[in-house]
């Protein structure tokens, strides 16, 4: 079910409008509430409707407008009703920001692997990335003004790996070259494509790691982590360029994690 959460002072056709993947917690919710703080209109996507609405609910009163609509990035099916419902609420798309995505199972050595969690993590990481930007390319093709911009969520994983991180550190790899091959095929329709490399945001997902991280010299040391918001700020700033201006990629991580010289 979809649900939406207006402002008196929404005006069609003036507010910028974005969807954010996996806005239901993390990165996501935070990307996503700076946008509507701003005064986006967000289409906030995720697999469960009741995350969606607690991120609507966390944006303050008098900003953009929220619309919430469950959908599984790695089913085709809901990629398409996703973006119809953006196209059918607001009109146009402006903004993609791509991040739904998973781990996996933590600490499992590639030997030891099942292939049905290689397969999860490269359809939600990978293949979901790449059916949101393919519908998200096709909507900014056709819409008028033409363009838009797309920012996938890679990580310092799409650098250097980390231990044990081999279906993870290989999605966000090859979403490197997913980002790279979108913007140049998007130059001649005024699509914007650029990448986020995020390092120790404090999730959820990073909560263990001021505890302790396994390195690749076999020990566990904690790591520092950093305020998501710093996040969220850096991707309001991409998207908030004009289409003439592309950050292709930028780097946002704990000022002190072992990212430079890991290994």
């Amino acid at each position: 079910m979809n649900t939406v959460r207006t402002t008196d002072e929404e005006s069609a056709g003036v507010r910028k409008v974005a969807v954010v993947t996996g806005a239901g917690s993390g990165i996501g919710r935070a990307v996503a509430v700076e946008l509507l703080t701003a005064g986006w209109s967000v289409a906030l996507a995720g697999r469960r409707p009741e995350p969606l609405a607690e991120t609507a609910a966390a944006a303050p009163a008098g900003g953009g407008t929220a619309l919430t609509v469950r959908a599984d990035v790695s089913r085709p099916e809901d990629v398409a009703a996703l973006f119809g419902a953006v196209r059918d609420r607001f009109g146009r798309l402006d903004l993609l920001f791509n991040n739904a995505g998973t781990f996996g199972p933590g600490g499992v050595p590639v030997e030891e692997l099942p292939y049905e969690a290689w397969r999860h993590v490269v359809d939600t990481n990978l293949n979901g990335a790449f059916l949101c930007a393919q519908a998200a390319y096709r909507q900014m093709k056709e819409q008028d003004p033409r363009g838009g911009r797309i920012i996938n969520n890679g990580s310092i994983s799409a650098h250097t790996p980390r231990p044990h991180s081999v279906a993870y550190t290989a999605t966000k790899h090859a979403l490197t070259g997913l980002t790279k091959s979108l913007s140049l095929d998007g130059r001649r329709y005024g699509i914007a494509v650029g990448q986020i490399d995020i390092g120790n945001a404090a999730t959820d997902m990073t909560a263990g790691m001021q505890t302790g991280a396994l390195q690749a010299n076999g020990e566990t040391a904690p790591e520092p982590v950093m305020d998501v918001a710093d996040v969220a700020r850096t991707v309001r700033h991409m998207a908030e360029l004009p289409l003439e201006a592309n950050v292709q990629f930028a780097t946002v991580m704990a000022t002190a994690m072992p990212y430079v010289g890991r290994g």
